[in-house]
Order: C-alpha cells, then structure tokens, then sequence
C-alpha cells in the first residue's frame, strides 16, 4: 500500500476528496478530464475526473466561472488540494464559464 493510499480517511477515497475540496472553492465551476479524459482517478466501479494523484504529486483540471481572477482562484485549489494530499499539485484551468445572464418573466409574459 503506498504512503498516499495511507492518507485516506473511512470515508471517501483521497481523489474524492480533494475534488470536493476544489469544488468547493469560489470560482470553481466544475473539473474537466482534459481533451481525451485522460485526466481522471480510476476506484473501483467509479472515475473521478479531473483529478489525478501519485505518490509524489498531483493534478487537477478545472473550469473557472470567468467572473473570478483565474490565477487566484487556481492558487487557492492547489492551497486546498496539496493541503489535503501533502504533495505539490498543479492546477490546469481547462476552459471558463461565461453565466447566462437570468431572464425572468414580466407581468403579462408567459413562459410557452
């Protein structure tokens, strides 16, 4: 069993983890497994995209909401991920969300 595997809690594996951690900071709007997917965590019966571990560091690929500074926003998910892991993590900011601005009904409208 490697050091990384030791470090995870009863609850859900590391990949696990740390993609909640990174979705849970502000700007992040999603992780992206790259062009092929080829960025992603294999458990069994599941992928965790958008992340991958070893031993020594690790990588995640995320989608930023374009109205947050992209740098701070990936600095922030590599604080949150390496804190978690104990290893170096780059962060690859894959594409951005542009939001659809909401469009709400006027009296008098209707929606069909």
């Amino acid at each position: 069993m490697s050091s990384l595997e030791n470090r995870l809690s009863d609850d859900a594996p590391l990949a696990k983890q740390v993609a909640q951690a990174v979705l849970a900071v502000p700007g992040v709007v999603g992780l992206d497994g790259g062009l092929f997917g080829e960025v992603a965590t294999y458990l069994p019966g599941e992928r965790v995209s958008g992340v991958q571990l070893s031993d020594d560091e690790g990588s995640v690929h995320i989608v930023v909401d374009l109205r947050h500074d992209l740098r701070a926003v990936a600095a922030q998910v590599a604080d949150a991920a390496a804190d978690l892991c104990g290893v170096p993590v780059s962060v690859t900011v894959e594409d951005v969300a542009v939001p659809q601005p909401t469009q709400e009904l006027t009296e008098g409208e209707s929606d069909g």
